[in-house]
């Protein structure tokens, strides 16, 4: 193997979410083709936001979550579930009452979208 070529290693999901526990704080797990994968715990509620030039994808790995929308009908997850948000999309997700969730979004996605906020967070590397 030369010095270009990244290691290939497995990742255990349940030592990931292990490794931290502060909530409404992604911790970035993977980057493939300009996306990331994030590990984010959640508690409660989160902000009321938008991601105008990105969908995100929510899979619910443990607890349960609502994706409240403005425009349209809640979604419910349970763990093994997941859904995509479309760009665009005002919504506030809220965990019953916490969830260990997978993110799938673009590089570079601020976890607050659209608003500032005391949830706005840098995501750290697992």
């Amino acid at each position: 193997m030369t010095d270009e070529t990244p290691d290939i290693e497995a990742v255990n999901v349940a030592e990931g979410f292990d490794s931290f526990d502060e909530t409404w704080s992604p911790r970035l797990a993977a980057e493939l083709n300009g996306q990331e994968l994030k590990f984010a715990k959640l508690e409660d509620e989160f902000v009321w936001h938008r991601h105008d030039d990105a969908d995100e994808l929510f899979f619910v790995v443990d607890g349960e979550l609502r994706i409240e929308l403005r425009d349209r009908d809640d979604v419910h997850l349970d763990a093994g579930e997941f859904v995509v948000v479309p760009r665009g999309v005002e919504h506030r997700p809220v965990a019953l009452p916490t969830a260990d969730v997978l993110l799938f979004e673009p590089a570079e996605t601020r976890n607050t979208g659209n608003v500032e906020s005391e949830r706005t967070a840098d995501v750290e590397r697992l």
